[in-house]
C-alpha cells in the first residue's frame, strides 16, 4: 500500500516540474518513445525497460521505479537526468555521476528473458528460519548454544546505483536473531538480537538501511562466552561487527 500511495504522488508530481525557471508539462510523445527494453549501445547489456509509468532495472535487486519526461529531463523517482538526445531508437542521457550513458532500444527478444522474472517484491536473505547450535567445553563445564535467524516483516529500504549511474530503491527484510545459552539443563541466557540495540554504537544513517544479517560465536573466556553480530548494508562490502557478552 506505501508503494502505491508513494506512486500516486510521483504520478502527480509528474503532471508539470518547474525547468530552467519555467513551468512545463509532461511530454506524453516522449514517454511514449522510451517505451521498450533498452540496451548499452557499446556493451549490448540491458539497461532497463520502460512500461507504462514505470522503469524495470534489469538487476534483481531495484525495485521499479516511475518516471516521466518533462522538456529535456528524464525524471525517475525524485532524481533527474539530462537528456542529449531521444528518438525511436537510441536514448542518450547523463548520468549521476556525470557521465554520457547511450542506449539503443532492442529489437531482440532474448532481452525480455531479464525482465520475465523480475524480482519486485522484497528480498530476505533468510527465507526461512536459519537454525545452528554447537557445544563449547571451558573448565570442566559444557555449554551448548543455540541461534536462530528469523525473517520479519520489518521492510528496509537503501539506495543503490544501476550499472547505468541511476539512482534506485532495494529494500530487504530485517532479521531478529535469538540467541540461547545452557549449561547441562541450566539455561544461561536466551533472549532476541534486534538492530536496534546497537543504536548508540552504529551511526543512525546507517543503522537505518542496514540488516542484522548474521551472529556467530568468538571466544569463551573467564568473562563468559563472546559472540559477534553483524549489521551490514545490502550488497554492500561496509559493515558492523557487534559484541553479544554472555555472562556465565
Amino acid at each position: 500500500m506505501l508503494f502505491v500511495i508513494i506512486s500516486f504522488i510521483l504520478i502527480i508530481s509528474c503532471q508539470q516540474k518547474e525547468l530552467h525557471g519555467s513551468t512545463l508539462s509532461e511530454s506524453s510523445a516522449a514517454k511514449a518513445m522510451l517505451q521498450g527494453i533498452w540496451i548499452d549501445e557499446e556493451t549490448e547489456e540491458v539497461s532497463f525497460c520502460a512500461k507504462g509509468d514505470t522503469l524495470f532495472f534489469s538487476d534483481a535487486v531495484s525495485l521499479p521505479s516511475y518516471f516521466c519526461i518533462v522538456g529535456d529531463s528524464l525524471f525517475v523517482g525524485d532524481k533527474h537526468y539530462a537528456i542529449l538526445k531521444q528518438s525511436e531508437h537510441s536514448f542518450w542521457f547523463v548520468n549521476q555521476l556525470g557521465d554520457v550513458i547511450k542506449l539503443t532500444k532492442s529489437s531482440d527478444d532474448i532481452h525480455e528473458l531479464n525482465f520475465e522474472h523480475k524480482m519486485t517484491d522484497v528480498n530476505t536473505q533468510y527465507p526461512d528460519v536459519l537454525k545452528y547450535d554447537s557445544v563449547v567445553v571451558y573448565k570442566g563445564k559444557r555449554y551448548h548454544w543455540y541461534i536462530a535467524i528469523n525473517p520479519t516483516r520489518y521492510r528496509i529500504t537503501s539506495s543503490v546505483y544501476t550499472e547505468d549511474g541511476m539512482e534506485a530503491e532495494q529494500v530487504y527484510y530485517d532479521n531478529i536473531i535469538h540467541l540461547s545459552v545452557y549449561n547441562d539443563a541450566t539455561c544461561k541466557f536466551s533472549s532476541d538480537i534486534k538492530k536496534q540495540q546497537f543504536s548508540k554504537s552504529i551511526p543512525s544513517d546507517f543503522l537505518e538501511q542496514a540488516v542484522l544479517g548474521e551472529l556467530h560465536y568468538d571466544y569463551i573466556d573467564d568473562k563468559g562466552i563472546h559472540f559477534v553480530a553483524k549489521v551490514c548494508i545490502p550488497n554492500e562490502a561496509a559493515c558492523y561487527e557487534e559484541s553479544i557478552d554472555v555472562v556465565l
